[in-house]
């Protein structure tokens, strides 16, 4: 299977600091972040250490992955990422296949010319984390793949495109059956495991209400840490509570002012994290895995084997914990928490505590098959791996997160190497199924799955040159994004393609039914210039955030699970410095949060400084009112 690469760290955008809100002139300098954030965290070096999962073949044809940058602080034996890149503006001319156009962006992991587009689209997602991963090749036809798209195939494209207007939209939105407004929050600035108790829910409306005028300003702005001697540091981990905006830095988790950005409290870690759970307890309580040590020149990497349990509203770190097999310590690839339950897991094996420390299980010596990883929320399912690497058998199973006790499960297609857990409830599952993405999405299909009695509902086809969620299923398997699921449907963005104005790109969302795996004929328009990616659900609805033209501020709207009608929460201003900034920042590679009319952007990926410039962000806040 085609490994797709790590998301490289991003490049703060050209030509100087971050804007003003709208209504002042650019070169007014950037609003004050609040009386602590103009401190600057604790210089690191630290890149988690994971180990190694089983190789899979390089696939056929010549393979030439990037040399890495030289510095310390990334794993042993995987690429360090590439200097950050933007994705190129959306007047760039696209290439797609089919009746959307050809995408604008160059293949996933190749640099990229332009203005954390997440971080972007950069970093995670939506959260950008670390992988072991051998880097995506071109494809061709695509940006940098070697294929030729000429102007004649253009035209060609643009025949078939309309063509397929005046027919109606071709087979893409054809009708098919299913319950309206069926109900399953999910969890997550980009996608998540969320979910309602009963499997496919019932239908609510959504909590977030539409302000009386939508124009943001900006409310706070975190600034990059300070990394010295060339490495990268992992930086993911954002959340939100009813008083405080987190964010992991170097080597430290801050609590900031939600409104003003001010510091409320900060612990401090021993070395830097290295993931961070997506959910959040009732009680505001989450987890997180990191270095016991900061590295060094001796030592680049102490590995992943440090389990954290965080309290978000008191601004402590309760406890931490390690997992042995014999005498060595576990290093982890990945966290999650379902109800009371912190789970890890890796390629010895998965363990599970109880939020007051107790251990629930761990690897045992006798295993002949070991939990790979988990995903969280509303259910505990976890992807077990049995079989050698040419004979690999996947289990999906739901489990007690008391017990681990098996609920049901779900044995997938032998030969399938890795699988990621898009939700818990309903269980929906993505893979590469034969390496057949060809984009380095890590999906082609996936699988909706009864929870309660381990069957398969549906498979859902989702080709890599038409849709553009993606999954990081190397060794996180809770690590998808620009997708959700809710009302027992599952929501993709198509990829882009042209727009009506001259080299605009745009971009659809559209639902596939997770009872019979058709379209349900209901889609939402970007608009012209703008690219919509879903971040989470409300209730019954869809938070989606519009990523801008060159001339426009981003926005965030509600998307009626019913109708599908779109309503603007938010827009952003669309100044040159403030959209410069935005920008730089994508769905894709960043870490985006948006609740009670507050956005906000995040990397997930410190990098030292390539040039001077005047400043460069971790985080971002906007706010309606």
């Amino acid at each position: 299977m085609t490994q797709p690469p790590p998301p490289p760290p991003q490049q703060p955008p050209q030509g100087g600091g971050f804007g003003p809100p709208q209504d002042q002139p650019p070169q007014t300098p950037p609003p004050a972040a609040g009386p602590n954030l103009g401190k600057t965290p604790e210089p690191g070096y630290g890149y988690p250490q994971t180990p190694q999962p089983p190789q899979t073949p390089p696939p056929a044809g010549p393979q030439t992955p990037p040399q890495p940058p030289q510095g310390y602080g990334y794993p042993q034996g995987a690429p360090a990422p590439q200097p950050p890149q933007a994705p190129p503006g959306y007047g760039y001319p696209g290439q797609q296949p089919g009746p959307y156009g050809q995408p604008q962006q160059a293949p996933y992991g190749q640099p990229q010319q332009a203005p954390y587009g997440q971080p972007g689209y950069g970093q995670p997602p939506g959260y950008g984390y670390p992988q072991q991963t051998m880097p995506h090749q071109p494809q061709a036809g695509q940006p940098g793949g070697g294929g030729k798209f000429t102007a004649q195939m253009a035209i060609i494209v643009a025949a078939v495109v309309a063509i397929a207007l005046i027919i109606g939209g071709g087979v893409w939105y054809a009708k098919s059956g299913g319950d309206e407004g069926k109900k399953n929050d999910t969890a997550g600035s980009s996608g998540g495991t969320g979910g309602t108790d009963d499997d496919n829910g019932g239908t609510t409306s959504g909590k977030e209400k539409a302000p009386s005028d939508p124009s943001a300003k900006v409310l706070f702005q975190v600034p990059a840490p300070e990394v010295k001697n060339g490495s990268t540091v992992v930086v993911s981990g954002s959340w939100l509570t009813d008083k405080a905006y987190v964010k992991s830095g170097i080597a430290q988790i801050v609590g900031y002012d939600r409104d003003k950005g001010a510091e409320l409290w900060k612990i401090p870690l021993d070395g830097p994290v290295c993931q961070a759970a997506r959910h959040v307890t009732d009680d505001n309580l989450t987890a997180i895995l990191y270095q016991p040590a900061m590295p060094t020149k001796a030592d680049p990497s102490h590995g992943c084997s440090e389990i954290a349990l965080l309290d978000l509203d008191a601004g402590k770190k309760l406890w931490t914990k390690t997992v042995k097999t014999g005498d060595q310590l576990i290093t982890f690839d990945n966290i999650t928490l379902s109800g009371k339950t912190v789970a890890v897991g890796s390629t010895s094996g998965g363990a599970a505590f109880d939020v007051s420390g107790k251990l629930l299980w761990s690897p045992k010596p006798t295993d002949s098959c070991y939990d790979a990883g988990y995903g969280g929320g509303e259910k505990l399912v976890a992807v077990r791996k049995c079989g050698s690497y040419d004979q690999r058998q996947l289990h999906i199973q739901t489990i007690d997160p008391k017990s681990g006790k098996v609920i049901s499960e779900y044995k997938m297609t032998e030969g399938i190497e890795y699988a990621s857990i898009v939700s818990t409830n309903p269980l929906v599952v993505a893979a590469d199924v034969g390496d057949s993405a060809g984009d380095g999405s890590g999906i082609s299909d996936f699988f909706s799955i009864d929870g309660k009695t381990g069957k398969l509902r549906t498979r859902i086809s989702a080709p890599g040159e038409q849709f553009a969620a993606r999954c990081e299923g190397i060794t996180r398997v809770e690590a998808c994004n620009l997708l959700a699921v809710g009302n027992d449907r599952l929501y993709l963005p198509t990829e882009e393609h042209d727009g009506t104005g001259k080299y605009s790109q745009t971009n659809e969302i559209v639902a596939f039914d997770l009872a019979t795996g058709k379209q349900t004929g209901q889609r939402a328009d970007a608009g012209d210039g703008y690219t919509i990616s879903p971040l989470r659900m409300d209730g019954g609805n869809l938070i989606a955030y519009k990523r801008p033209p060159y001339d426009k501020g981003g926005q965030v709207v509600s998307i009626d699970g019913g109708s599908f009608k779109e309503t603007t929460l938010l827009e952003n201003p669309a100044t040159d410095n403030v959209r410069d900034v935005e920008t730089s920042m994508s769905p894709e590679y960043s870490e985006f949060l948006y609740a009670d009319g507050h956005l906000y952007m995040s990397k997930v990926y410190a990098s030292k400084r390539s040039t001077v410039r005047e400043k460069e962000y971790l985080a971002v806040s906007f706010g309606t009112g």
